[in-house]
């Protein structure tokens, strides 16, 4: 089973994506394999790092496409698709409806290259179920603070309004598949909710 986790930063996804991973290592025998992406293996993360420094502001939105989906190929040939095929659970923080959202609703890409792009990388492999954490950009601005804003996250708000509906697209074309949960809710209530919509895709 392969589960992802997607949102804009300051969502929870990434808080939601480790319970969940503590949860079935404590709850089942089969191997867990957690992973992000961009990253995780050595090349990914060397391409994560050119796409997140703020001093590559040319960067035009067809070659972020591109390196994104380099990163996802190592990913997947590397790590996801031989999980998968030796029957691991693979969770994963953003995968291809990310690069549905940033590159096309956000960049402006077109759909069908950003679909012809994402088939590539993974070589097909879609994932079995999706948690979309939605929460107001306010909320999230407001969560990361803090933090040290990397090139995307300097994209500004209107941007990120694009990229949200963008998620928000894919919840109504994909019902069955992208899970929306209001991300303003608390962690141990949202991690309720995932862990029986986990257990459902289990069972079903």
């Amino acid at each position: 089973m392969f589960i992802t986790f997607e949102g804009i930063d300051g969502c929870g996804k990434s808080t939601q994506a480790k319970l969940l991973e503590e949860r079935l290592r404590a709850s089942l025998s089969t191997p867990i394999v957690f992973v992000r992406d961009p990253g995780h293996t050595g090349i990914s993360e060397s391409i994560r790092a050119i796409l997140l420094d703020k001093a590559n502001t040319a960067m035009t939105a067809r070659t972020e496409l591109l390196l994104y989906s380099a990163a996802r190929a190592q990913l997947v040939d590397t790590v996801i698709a031989p999980a998968l095929l030796a029957g691991s659970i693979v969770l994963a923080d953003r995968f291809t409806d990310s690069t549905i959202a940033y590159q096309s609703f956000g960049r402006g890409l077109a759909l069908p290259d950003i679909h012809h792009a994402n088939a590539v990388a993974t070589g097909g492999i879609v994932p079995n179920l999706t948690f979309f954490l939605d929460v107001p950009l306010h909320h999230a601005k407001e969560r990361c603070a803090d933090k040290n804003a990397d090139r995307i996250e300097l994209a500004g708000d209107e941007f990120f309004e694009r990229v949200i509906a963008g998620y928000r697209s894919l919840t109504e074309n994909e019902p069955q598949r992208v899970k929306r949960l209001d991300a303003t809710l608390e962690v141990e209530t949202l991690h309720e909710y995932i862990w029986s919509a986990v257990q459902a895709a289990f069972v079903s």
